[in-house]
This record gives structure tokens, sequence and C-alpha cells, in this order.
């Protein structure tokens, strides 16, 4: 199960690439789709590799990423005897 999740909000991008250059875990791709302005938006090619670290929207110049961490799963509790 990903650490991590990614939002990219697609019609903000102008596909810079800097997302998928400064990803340590390799996450984004650049993808072959344009969006409304005519950019390669990044899209999520490896989501279970995702650690929630947000370098992507850090570096992001316009704000159109951002990464977050997912909420940890509740313990199991044990079966009652």
């Amino acid at each position: 199960m990903p650490k991590g999740a990614v939002h990219i909000t697609v019609e903000r991008c102008k596909g810079c690439s800097i997302c998928v250059e400064f990803c340590p875990t390799h996450v984004l791709a650049l993808s072959n789709a344009f969006n409304a302005k005519g950019y390669h938006p990044p899209y999520v090619a490896n989501a279970e590799k995702c650690s929630g670290c947000d370098l992507c929207g850090m570096y992001c110049p316009d704000f159109a990423i951002y990464g977050f961490k997912n909420a940890p799963a509740a313990p199991k509790e044990a079966p009652k005897q």
C-alpha cells in the first residue's frame, strides 16, 4: 500500500516536468495527452511508490501538483476469547 498520494491540477500545469525530475521515487511521468493550454501534464505512473514527500509540490512553479501522506491504517484488534 502506498504511503502517500499525488494530486495534479492538470489545467494549471505548463508541462515543465520539474515535478517529474525531482520525484525521488519516480512516481510521475509526462503524459502524451494535452491539457487545454496545449501542454503535456504529468500523470501518476507508479502510485505504489509514492511516499507523500511533496517535493513535486514544493518545486512546482505553478502550484499545479502536491503530494500528501495517506492516513495510517487503523490497527487490527486482537480477537476476543
